[in-house]
Protein backbone atom coordinates (compact mmCIF):
# COMPACT_ATOMS: atom_id res chain seq x y z
CA UNK A 1 0.00 0.00 0.00
CA UNK A 2 1.79 3.69 -0.42
CA UNK A 3 1.52 6.01 2.16
CA UNK A 4 1.15 9.12 0.00
CA UNK A 5 1.96 12.25 2.42
CA UNK A 6 4.01 10.81 4.89
CA UNK A 7 4.46 13.54 6.73
CA UNK A 8 4.37 12.97 10.68
CA UNK A 9 2.89 16.21 11.49
CA UNK A 10 2.64 15.81 15.16
CA UNK A 11 6.08 14.46 15.71
CA UNK A 12 7.51 17.01 13.41
CA UNK A 13 5.96 20.24 14.77
CA UNK A 14 6.77 19.38 18.08
CA UNK A 15 10.65 19.12 16.95
CA UNK A 16 10.26 22.54 14.93
CA UNK A 17 8.34 24.30 18.03
CA UNK A 18 11.33 22.76 20.64
CA UNK A 19 13.65 24.20 17.97
CA UNK A 20 11.24 27.66 18.18
CA UNK A 21 11.46 27.58 21.99
CA UNK A 22 15.61 27.36 22.16
CA UNK A 23 15.26 30.16 19.25
CA UNK A 24 13.22 32.47 22.18
CA UNK A 25 15.85 31.41 24.87
CA UNK A 26 18.77 32.17 23.08
CA UNK A 27 17.67 35.76 21.37
CA UNK A 28 19.06 38.57 22.35
CA UNK A 29 18.41 40.29 25.72
CA UNK A 30 18.72 43.77 27.32
CA UNK A 31 21.47 43.89 29.90
CA UNK A 32 21.61 39.71 29.12
CA UNK A 33 18.93 39.22 31.76
CA UNK A 34 16.48 36.32 30.86
CA UNK A 35 12.84 36.85 31.68
CA UNK A 36 11.08 35.17 28.45
CA UNK A 37 9.30 31.69 29.54
CA UNK A 38 8.44 29.52 26.52
CA UNK A 39 6.06 26.10 26.63
CA UNK A 40 4.59 23.84 23.87
CA UNK A 41 1.07 22.79 24.05
CA UNK A 42 0.50 19.51 21.52
CA UNK A 43 -2.94 19.61 19.80
CA UNK A 44 -4.03 16.58 22.39
CA UNK A 45 -4.18 19.57 24.85
CA UNK A 46 -5.58 22.41 23.45
CA UNK A 47 -8.90 22.17 25.46
CA UNK A 48 -8.37 24.12 27.98
CA UNK A 49 -6.82 26.84 26.15
CA UNK A 50 -8.94 27.13 24.01
CA UNK A 51 -12.19 27.02 26.48
CA UNK A 52 -10.48 29.94 28.14
CA UNK A 53 -10.31 31.85 25.21
CA UNK A 54 -14.27 31.26 24.61
CA UNK A 55 -14.46 32.49 28.40
CA UNK A 56 -13.30 35.47 27.72
CA UNK A 57 -14.97 36.31 24.18
CA UNK A 58 -17.93 35.67 26.05
CA UNK A 59 -17.19 37.83 28.46
CA UNK A 60 -17.39 41.19 26.81
CA UNK A 61 -13.80 39.84 24.88
CA UNK A 62 -13.99 40.52 21.17
CA UNK A 63 -15.78 37.86 18.64
CA UNK A 64 -11.63 37.32 17.82
CA UNK A 65 -11.44 35.04 20.17
CA UNK A 66 -13.76 33.06 19.34
CA UNK A 67 -12.73 32.74 16.06
CA UNK A 68 -8.95 31.99 16.89
CA UNK A 69 -9.99 29.20 19.36
CA UNK A 70 -11.74 27.26 16.19
CA UNK A 71 -8.63 28.22 14.45
CA UNK A 72 -6.37 26.29 16.11
CA UNK A 73 -8.29 23.27 16.91
CA UNK A 74 -6.16 20.56 16.26
CA UNK A 75 -2.52 22.26 15.79
CA UNK A 76 0.53 22.69 17.91
CA UNK A 77 0.62 25.82 19.97
CA UNK A 78 4.30 27.33 21.14
CA UNK A 79 3.73 29.91 24.16
CA UNK A 80 6.31 32.57 24.48
CA UNK A 81 5.55 34.63 27.47
CA UNK A 82 7.55 37.10 29.71
CA UNK A 83 8.27 38.48 33.01
CA UNK A 84 8.75 41.76 34.76
CA UNK A 85 12.55 42.85 34.56
CA UNK A 86 14.93 45.44 35.47
CA UNK A 87 15.05 48.66 33.36
CA UNK A 88 18.04 50.41 33.00
CA UNK A 89 18.62 53.03 30.47
CA UNK A 90 20.73 56.00 29.75
CA UNK A 91 17.53 57.33 28.21
CA UNK A 92 15.41 59.93 29.93
CA UNK A 93 12.16 58.21 29.71
CA UNK A 94 8.94 60.13 31.27
CA UNK A 95 7.99 56.54 32.61
CA UNK A 96 6.64 54.58 36.04
CA UNK A 97 9.13 52.08 37.30
CA UNK A 98 6.54 49.80 36.14
CA UNK A 99 6.36 51.06 32.92
CA UNK A 100 9.86 50.95 32.34
CA UNK A 101 10.28 47.28 33.43
CA UNK A 102 7.25 46.31 31.31
CA UNK A 103 8.47 48.18 28.28
CA UNK A 104 12.12 46.45 28.73
CA UNK A 105 10.35 42.79 29.14
CA UNK A 106 7.85 43.59 26.25
CA UNK A 107 11.11 44.20 23.90
CA UNK A 108 12.97 41.97 25.01
CA UNK A 109 9.56 39.10 24.25
CA UNK A 110 9.44 40.56 20.20
CA UNK A 111 12.91 39.58 19.88
CA UNK A 112 12.23 35.90 21.07
CA UNK A 113 8.80 35.71 19.43
CA UNK A 114 11.09 37.31 16.38
CA UNK A 115 13.35 34.46 16.74
CA UNK A 116 11.08 31.80 17.33
CA UNK A 117 9.12 32.61 14.06
CA UNK A 118 12.12 32.56 12.51
CA UNK A 119 12.59 29.06 12.53
CA UNK A 120 9.03 27.89 11.98
CA UNK A 121 9.28 30.19 8.55
CA UNK A 122 12.91 27.96 8.11
CA UNK A 123 11.72 24.88 8.48
CA UNK A 124 8.31 26.07 6.27
CA UNK A 125 5.51 25.79 8.98
CA UNK A 126 2.65 27.69 8.70
CA UNK A 127 2.46 29.93 11.65
CA UNK A 128 0.92 33.39 12.98
CA UNK A 129 2.00 34.86 16.13
CA UNK A 130 -1.18 35.61 17.69
CA UNK A 131 -2.17 37.38 21.43
CA UNK A 132 -5.47 36.14 21.45
CA UNK A 133 -3.98 32.85 22.63
CA UNK A 134 -1.15 34.66 24.84
CA UNK A 135 -4.26 36.24 26.83
CA UNK A 136 -5.73 33.16 27.69
CA UNK A 137 -2.23 31.31 28.55
CA UNK A 138 -1.71 34.14 31.18
CA UNK A 139 -4.99 34.11 32.64
CA UNK A 140 -4.64 29.98 33.28
CA UNK A 141 -1.26 30.86 34.44
CA UNK A 142 -0.30 28.42 31.82
CA UNK A 143 3.49 29.58 31.89
CA UNK A 144 3.55 30.88 35.52
CA UNK A 145 2.63 33.45 38.08
CA UNK A 146 4.50 35.90 37.36
CA UNK A 147 4.55 35.86 33.84
CA UNK A 148 2.29 38.97 32.65
CA UNK A 149 2.39 39.08 28.68
CA UNK A 150 2.41 36.25 26.36
CA UNK A 151 1.64 35.27 22.72
CA UNK A 152 0.71 32.19 20.92
CA UNK A 153 2.19 30.59 17.66
CA UNK A 154 0.12 27.72 15.96
CA UNK A 155 2.24 25.83 13.83
CA UNK A 156 0.76 23.63 10.80
CA UNK A 157 1.98 21.80 7.98
CA UNK A 158 -1.01 22.00 4.89
CA UNK A 159 -1.17 23.26 1.58
CA UNK A 160 -2.11 26.84 2.55
CA UNK A 161 -1.76 28.40 6.05
CA UNK A 162 -5.08 28.09 8.10
CA UNK A 163 -3.85 30.94 10.49
CA UNK A 164 -4.66 33.77 7.77
CA UNK A 165 -7.61 34.31 5.83
CA UNK A 166 -10.10 34.14 9.17
CA UNK A 167 -13.34 35.83 9.37
CA UNK A 168 -15.10 36.43 12.63
CA UNK A 169 -18.29 34.72 12.87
Amino acid sequence: MKNINPEKREEVLISIAEKMCIAARTAPKAKGEDSIITCIIPASELKQLQDEMRRIAHSGGPDTLLRDADNIEGHTVVLIGTKLKEFSSNFSLDLTDYQKKLLSAAIDLGIAIGSAVSIASDSRVDNRVMLSIGEAAVNLKILGEDVIIAYGIPLSISGKNPFFDRRVK
